[in-house]
């Protein structure tokens, strides 16, 4: 072998051993240094199932540090620096982890002062031994409507005690009175009266719960005001006589709405029919109709009673009444403008009242218009 073969063996020998010197030297550092934990992460699969939910959904980790939020779940207040915001979800998920069990619970949460609380129920399930998936649904509107649906209940009950009530003493005074005809027929007139009320009472209440069950209009059809306002004004003649109360129609003739005709011939009706009640006698009721750009106002004016400034901003409540003792005298269920308010709502309009103790009220109900044809022409 000749001298510089010899020299590139030692050569290639040195550097082999060389790098296995460099490369055990780095082994052995690997292995001596202290393990890192990486952070846990969400698979990419539940991550995009939280994208879609329209429910409010969290991820929490064994931290109880939020891993995922859905953005629904941000906006609703639940989560804070990357930590639960609300202690009693924050209870149920260390529960959750601690034992494996699914649980569902109510939670109300508090809000800023003046605000009403939110009410949810939160389900949660562990998704491995250290997190945990919750969510979280809005009950709020749910609870609201469930509210609201008992005190309709609770006021219907009591409500339909009165006029009951009246009827059942009225025919034992009728018995009572049977040898003098003059007490009978006070007493027939009083149950005519009251079996009247019972009625009115009973069919305001159906239409109520109907509008309540109804959606926005979906497919409204062409109304002609002027049909409306005749019907009214004849279905409120025979009231308005027997006090000496002109009915007028008043505005510009030949607008068409867009809507349900009985909707709004009730609505009107009932605007109507108050203007009458609380008019006194030889007065007049006007009810006219004027266009806005896209929408027509059907405004009732009288020479009433007028409502107090405190008490406009109830009178659209369920049975709300500003003066019950008239209310009792006239007949009237706290129902009327409830409606009113409701064919609004249904139509997409609005509904408000000027009014001045004394002087009188104007009642103004703004539909959606439809236009002419002169209109879309143009």
């Amino acid at each position: 072998m000749s001298p510089t073969t010899q020299a590139l063996l030692f050569a290639l020998l040195g550097a082999v051993l060389g790098g296995g010197v460099v490369l055990a030297w780095r082994i052995s550092e690997n292995q001596t240094r202290p393990a890192t934990t990486s952070p846990p992460t969400v698979s990419s699969g539940v991550a995009t199932v939280l994208s879609v939910l329209r429910s409010s959904a969290l991820i929490v980790g064994g931290s109880d540090e939020v891993l995922k939020a859905s953005a629904p779940a941000i906006a609703m207040g639940l989560v804070r620096d990357h930590r639960i915001a609300v202690r009693e979800l924050e209870e149920l998920v260390q529960q959750v982890r601690r034992d494996g069990q699914i649980r569902e619970t109510e939670i109300v949460m508090q809000r800023a002062p003046g605000i009403p609380p939110r009410h949810v129920t939160a389900r949660v399930a562990p998704l491995s031994s250290q997190q945990v998936l919750a969510l979280v649904e809005d009950r709020t509107r749910e609870r609201r409507v469930e509210s609201i649906r008992r005190d309709f209940v609770a006021n219907v009950s009591h409500e339909l005690k009165t006029p009951v009530g009246a009827i059942r003493l009225l025919s034992d005074a009728v018995i009572d009175a049977a040898d003098d005809p003059e007490a009978v027929q006070r007493f027939a007139a009083r149950m005519h009266t009251e079996s009247e009320r019972l009625a009115r009472l009973v069919q305001q209440i159906i239409e109520l719960s109907r509008l309540q069950g109804d959606d926005p209009l979906d497919e409204p059809v062409a109304v002609p005001v002027d049909d409306i306002i005749s019907r009214v004004i004849d279905e409120n003649t025979t009231d308005a006589d027997a006090k000496g109360i002109s009915l007028v129609q008043n505005g510009e003739r030949g607008l068409t709405l867009l809507g349900n005709r009985e909707q709004v011939a009730v609505a009107v009706g009932n605007l109507v029919a108050n203007a009458v009640a609380y008019s006194p006698d030889g007065s007049s009721v006007v009810v006219s109709a004027k266009p806005g750009d896209t929408t027509v106002d059907l405004s009732v004016t009288d020479q009433g009673i007028g409502i107090p400034a405190s008490e406009i901003d109830r009178i659209f409540e369920r049975f709300y009444r500003v003066d019950p003792a008239r209310h009792r005298s006239t007949g009237g269920t706290g129902l009327g403008l409830s409606i009113v308010k409701h064919v609004a709502a249904s139509h997409g309009g609005d509904v408000r009242v000027w009014s001045v103790e004394g002087q009188g009220s104007t009642f103004t109900l703004t539909l959606p218009r439809k236009a002419s044809h002169m209109e879309t022409a143009s």
